[in-house]
């Protein structure tokens, strides 16, 4: 199985840097962002904000550190279409890398905003504590695509920058009385160009860079005893099957795997935070510049801030307040 290329892999998504001539994968929503939330269900109208910082590093001596913060911002409407509530979101994604290069390449940290989302929530109540929703939206292709001083060996930081991305979501949860939270989000992620470009004298020397479809999915299943929640998550990402008959895909890295892990919420009343840890319990390898198998399994730690704004009319509404694109 081929996995990620040599440093670090990200997804929100989870950038890689590209230090060798294998073109791979890089996921656009950043697998496990949503875990933990209520992603079926409407929000009570006002204005929402979530945090979702997570750090994590492959087992590999040479992994880098990634850091990865997603900040959402979602206003629950009071108009509704065909019945269900209409939620625009944006969000605005940065990452933070440090490096672990092998001796002598000089090792750098790094740290940029990139590919911002804008969307729009579609939620429907179906009552007895269950709901479903619709998100659909894009990517933009903004992001660094610098090199961290490597040359065009290192480049680009950001390869799914290079095509804008064609967001779309499914989302089921089940809350019951108020105490559980079964949530499941299915999220297909198609770029607009699958030969990717970016512009300038960088992209110019680069040329196209190969990006494939996606495909996420997060589960929660957690149970809240008075203002503390606990449970277990989990989440999944792969690339889809590319055209190897198309020369720009022929030496594609296929990317995948699967986490899990524990998450522990408290409600303070005004603010909601969580905190979780997740490990990657199957995963693609991926071969390096000198053509070596690697095991990438990473381990990452998760701290998300919820604050909601709901306006007064609907300050006393008993729609629970997680919710997230």
């Amino acid at each position: 199985m081929l996995r990620r290329t040599t440093t670090a892999a990200l997804a929100l998504t989870a950038p890689f840097l590209a230090v060798t001539g294998q073109a791979h994968a890089a996921a656009v929503t950043q697998p496990g962002e949503q875990v933990g939330l209520a992603p079926g269900l409407p929000l009570p109208e006002g204005f929402y904000a979530f945090d979702t910082f997570s750090w994590g590093r492959a087992d590999r001596r040479d992994a880098a550190e990634v850091g990865v913060n997603i900040l959402f911002l979602i206003y629950a409407s009071p108009l509704k279409i065909l019945g269900a509530r209409v939620e625009p979101v944006v969000a605005f994604p940065s990452v933070f890398i440090n490096t672990h290069f092998p001796a002598p390449v000089p090792n750098r940290d790094v740290s940029t905003f990139y590919t911002p989302f804008l969307g729009n929530i579609f939620a429907w109540n179906l009552g007895g504590g269950l709901g479903v929703s619709y998100i659909a939206g894009a990517y933009l292709p903004y992001g660094d695509r610098g090199s961290l001083g490597l040359g065009l060996r290192g480049t680009p930081l950001l390869p799914q920058s290079a095509s804008a991305t064609l967001t779309q979501r499914v989302a089921a949860t089940y809350v019951g009385d108020g105490s559980l939270n079964l949530s499941a989000i299915l999220t297909y992620n198609r770029p607009f160009d699958a030969h990717g470009r970016f512009g300038g004298t960088v992209g110019t020397a680069i040329g196209p860079i190969p990006v494939a479809d996606q495909i996420n999915l997060d589960l929660t299943a957690t149970k809240k005893f008075g203002k503390f929640e606990i449970g277990a998550v989990a989440y999944g990402y792969t690339d889809l099957p590319v055209n190897r008959r198309d020369r720009l895909f022929s030496r594609f890295q296929r990317d995948g795997y699967i986490a899990a892990g524990g998450l522990v919420g408290y409600d303070f009343g005004r603010v909601i935070l969580q905190t979780f840890v997740t490990r990657e319990i199957v995963a693609r390898d991926t071969l390096n510049a000198a053509g070596q198998r690697q095991h990438n399994e990473e381990t990452r730690g998760w701290f998300r801030v919820i604050v909601p704004f709901p306006v007064a009319s609907a300050a006393a509404a008993p729609e629970p307040l997680l919710r997230k694109d």
